[in-house]
């Protein structure tokens, strides 16, 4: 059962570098790399353990196994890379940054405690379109404001957009002046409840951006739709990255 279809899996698959074959020719032949990433495509989507992958794929050891070195290799990111270049994300003079919780049941790096329990912060930046230009994870208890770099030196993008839009926790003036003055990146968030109205560089106009949050809110639902994302399961905090990837992937061949 292909669940990647065949116009889609021919953009990617040229960009997976093939396995090395050993020097003495022995062992069993390499899977074909279209099965392997069906199978890997449907731990995502349902979310199951590695163990419950149906026989109609290759094994679940040598799926898992040749998704950890996608991910070492950086091939995921490379791929999720050239996708955003060919699709002209992040081209706009604006871009849409936020966090989210997800659950960790079985801990490791990246998990902090905070409202949600023991979980992890997703950081996520979308473009005027709502197409992802930066995904990356940390403790749950770190704050969105401080992770706002992180999320920028993250970004698949060479070049971001002028302005980057946040929510209320992004109403910081230090945030401001040090995205100003070190990436000239203007900074936009409405005002926390209950702040007096400060004479600040943002006037009405500006302020109406925040009205299209909405974009990246978007872009955590559609990530959340796949099951393996919605809950982190993953103890090495890199593995659930590269399922994060490989769904941002997922999301951009949408547009091809």
């Amino acid at each position: 059962m292909g669940l990647v279809s065949d116009s889609h899996r021919a953009v990617i698959e040229p960009l997976i570098p093939r396995p090395p074959r050993r020097r003495d020719r022995r062992g069993r032949p390499w899977k074909p790399t279209r099965d392997v990433l069906d199978g890997i495509v449907w731990i995502l989507r349902t979310g199951a353990p590695w163990r419950y992958l149906p026989d109609c794929y290759p094994s679940y050891q040598t799926c898992h196994r040749r998704f950890q070195q996608w991910r070492a290799n950086g091939v995921l990111r490379q791929i999720l890379t050239w996708l955003a270049d060919q699709l002209g994300v992040g081209r706009g003079d604006e871009s849409f940054i936020d966090g989210t919780y997800v659950p960790a049941k079985r801990g490791g790096l990246c998990v902090g405690r905070c409202r949600a329990g023991q979980a992890t912060k997703v950081m996520a930046i979308a473009d005027d379109r709502g197409l992802p230009m930066s995904v990356s994870i940390a403790a749950g208890s770190r704050h969105d404001v401080v992770l706002t770099d992180q999320a920028l030196d993250a970004s698949v993008v060479d070049v971001l957009p002028p302005r980057l839009i946040g929510d209320k926790a992004w109403d910081s003036g230090k945030a401001q002046r040090s995205l100003a003055d070190e990436r000239n990146i203007e900074l936009i968030a409405p005002k926390r409840g209950g702040k007096r109205p400060s004479r600040r560089a943002q006037d009405g106009r500006a302020l109406r951006r925040a009205r299209r949050r909405w974009l990246v809110e978007r872009l955590f639902a559609w990530l959340k739709a796949f099951r393996r994302l919605a809950c982190r399961w993953e103890t090495r905090a890199e593995n659930y990255l590269g399922l994060l990837h490989l769904g941002c992937i997922m999301i951009l061949l949408r547009r091809w």
